[in-house]
């Protein structure tokens, strides 16, 4: 069983940028995959990034990519999604993720609303 707290949006300008961050709870931390999923109103949930467990893989959905960069520090338990360059486009409640490696179950954060101005 896996808790995850996200943090960190909030209303920024376009052009700026945000840090988000979600802490997790729950043994075997790097048995996780990692990843951000992001929905905006009206719209279907959207994968935006991933990280392995060991960190050593990421993957980036076309649209955020050379803007966003995900990361993950294994000591505190802890995935971080660092987003550059913001478009009003980014706007969303973004959610973080964890599968399990193990039985490839997944468990979900409440999200974050990130809201982009122009």
């Amino acid at each position: 069983q896996v808790q995850l707290v996200e943090s960190g949006g909030g209303l920024v300008q376009a052009g700026d940028s945000l840090r988000l961050s979600c802490a997790t709870s729950g043994r075997s931390f790097s048995n996780y995959a990692m990843g951000w999923f992001r929905q905006a109103p009206g719209n279907s949930r959207e994968f935006v990034a991933a990280i392995s467990g060991n960190g050593g893989s990421t993957y980036y959905a076309d649209s955020v990519k050379g803007r966003f960069t995900i990361s993950r520090d294994n000591a505190k338990s802890t995935v971080y999604l660092q987003m550059n360059s913001l478009k009003p486009e980014d706007t969303a409640v973004y959610y973080c993720n964890a599968h399990s490696l193990r039985v490839g179950s997944d468990y979900w954060g409440q999200g974050t609303q990130v809201t982009v101005s122009s």
